[in-house]
């Protein structure tokens, strides 16, 4: 596409993308265009001539990159067809991400269960190939972020510390390095973090690290700016409470299913610290000294919890395991007492008695607002579900909720029934409860006419016979194929329930409300309000 007088030399052609014959032809096309364009007349307006580009040389150093990363790194190359002086603007753009495909992408099509693995070992020397023939190519100026994500096997060790002493070299901002290991056993590829404290200053911002092993220590001094660290299925085999003691600046912290950590004690402050997240840790003990942490979350069995001077703390996530999960949640961790907002996960097995919980005020949920609660109940038993009963006692330390959103996922089966439990106090706040997965189970009954009869402000209750949550049911399709059944004594026990409870304290069921009660009926997709008070 160069003009008839321009120097026939050129550097190589891009790495990830050269010129394809459709790609060629439009761009003679543009150039063509451009110099028949004087030929319209003498009044049409100065056509534009790719001559007319600046040349790369013109161009600050400090503007190339400017020019180039809001592209993809794609996207960029494809830009060198332009004008052959701008054959390499792509090697100053700032974000190198490489992502190669799932294991779902390398299978779709192939007949033979092993016919795959040639694909995957082809696939993963393509993607190799580019790799490095990018970081080769690329200036190293002006590096945000540099990224690999693609299961990668310890065999390929060389090409890997080649890309981290890349990513080291051009002093990238952001590194995330995801090998993702779905096979056993594992072997990871050691990170060396002290690749990244050997450039005499500190430059990384954000490290996700995941099926790589790592050996962290404090002599390590490189992370004084590091504002996000993630780490997961990593394999820690040094003192990583040390570690977290540099990163002075860290803002978010996410440790999920690694191993090596017995116990997860750093007694330094982390004064910046504003997310916390520990996830499926096989640890003993969590103790962290965090005064600015905002959102606490955590998932695994029940294990000694202190979070020191979180005064700010605002929203937790818990998930705990076993039978007694959702009472542990609300007394197992007495740093979360501060929050406004919760949100609860757990499972329910089997048949647990109820937990009466001390409402004292050193152990009540003065400033809780809103909570999410989620619960799958996983049992034969009719009574198996007796667990979502304890949401009723739970409620007492949350004295000042306002805001309650119940997603219930229940595989069990039984009559319907109706009544009360007995225990739960006068609220004087909650307003509005929305309980998802309401299939008129006995445990589910009990606890909507538990909550109608003692939140004395309630302004709506709403009940979905759907499965509506997500993040626990998957595919909810699956859950929802017996609504036709379900839907019409849902129905009833909801028009009887509005009208028994609204004539005992004087709420008006609208009318608005019984449309909708017919609408559930015939379309199968409802959202049944069964007492509201304007």
């Amino acid at each position: 596409m160069a003009g008839a007088g321009e120097d026939e030399s050129a550097p190589p052609p891009s790495p990830l993308d050269q010129k394809q014959p459709m790609e060629e032809a439009a761009a003679a096309a543009v150039g063509k265009r451009g110099r028949l364009g004087h030929h319209h007349g003498a009044a049409d307006p100065p056509s534009f001539r790719m001559e007319d580009l600046p040349t790369i040389t013109s161009i600050p150093p400090e503007v190339q990159p400017v020019i180039i990363s809001p592209l993809p790194l794609k996207e960029a190359v494809r830009t060198s067809i332009v004008s052959r002086s701008w054959r390499m603007l792509w090697t100053f753009h700032s974000d190198l991400c490489f992502d190669g495909p799932t294991p779902n992408d390398l299978d779709s099509d192939t007949d033979d269960e092993f016919a795959g693995q040639d694909t995957t070992k082809m696939n993963r020397a393509k993607f190799i190939e580019t790799v490095n023939s990018v970081i080769q190519q690329h200036s190293g100026i002006g590096i945000n972020k540099f990224s690999v994500r693609w299961g990668m096997h310890k065999e390929y060790s060389d090409h890997l510390d080649r890309w981290i002493g890349f990513a080291a070299s051009s002093k990238a901002n952001i590194i995330d390095f995801n090998l993702k290991k779905t096979y056993q056993p594992f072997e990871f590829h050691h990170f060396p973090l002290e690749a990244l404290d050997s450039q005499g200053c500190s430059f990384v911002k954000s490290l996700f690290l995941a099926s790589v092993s790592t050996k962290p220590n404090s002599v390590i001094s490189g992370f004084t700016i590091l504002r996000r660290l993630v780490l997961e299925f990593v394999k820690i085999l040094g003192d990583f409470p040390g570690l977290l003691a540099k990163c002075s600046g860290l803002e978010d912290l996410e440790i999920i299913a690694c191993y090596g950590v017995d116990n997860l004690i750093v007694p330094h402050k982390l004064d910046k610290l504003q997310h916390l997240l520990i996830a499926g840790m096989d640890t003993q003990m969590v103790e962290f000294h965090a005064t600015d942490l905002a959102h606490f979350e955590y998932k695994g069995r029940v294990i000694p919890i202190v979070l020191h001077g979180c005064s700010k703390l605002e929203k937790a996530t818990m998930k705990f395991n076993g039978t007694k999960a959702l009472a542990h949640a609300f007394t197992a961790v007495p740093s979360i007492l501060p929050v406004k907002t919760l949100h609860l996960q757990a499972f329910i097995s089997k048949y647990a008695q109820l937990q009466k919980l001390p409402t004292r005020q050193q152990g009540m949920f003065l400033h809780l607002r809103h909570m999410i609660c989620q619960l799958i109940v996983n049992s034969n038993d009719p009574n198996g579900d007796n667990g979502v009963l304890q949401l009723a006692n739970c409620l007492d330390v949350a004295p000042r909720l306002e805001t309650l959103h119940l997603h219930m996922l229940c595989a069990i089966s039984s009559s319907f029934s109706s009544g009360e439990v007995a225990g739960m106090r006068r609220h004087d706040h909650l307003k509005t409860v929305f309980m998802s997965g309401f299939r008129c189970y006995k445990a589910q009954i009990e606890l909507a006419c538990c909550i109608l009869r003692n939140a004395s402000v309630l302004e709506q209750l709403i009940i979905e016979p759907r499965i509506t949550d997500k993040v626990w049911a998957g595919d909810c399709s699956k859950w929802n194929t017996d609504l036709g059944e379900i839907l019409p004594g849902v129905c009833e026990w909801a028009h009887v329930t509005s009208e028994r409870f609204g004539k005992q304290r004087r709420l008006l069921w609208p009318s608005k409300a019984r449309d909708l009660f017919s609408t559930i009926i015939s379309e199968c997709r409802n959202c049944l309000q069964i007492i509201s008070r304007s």
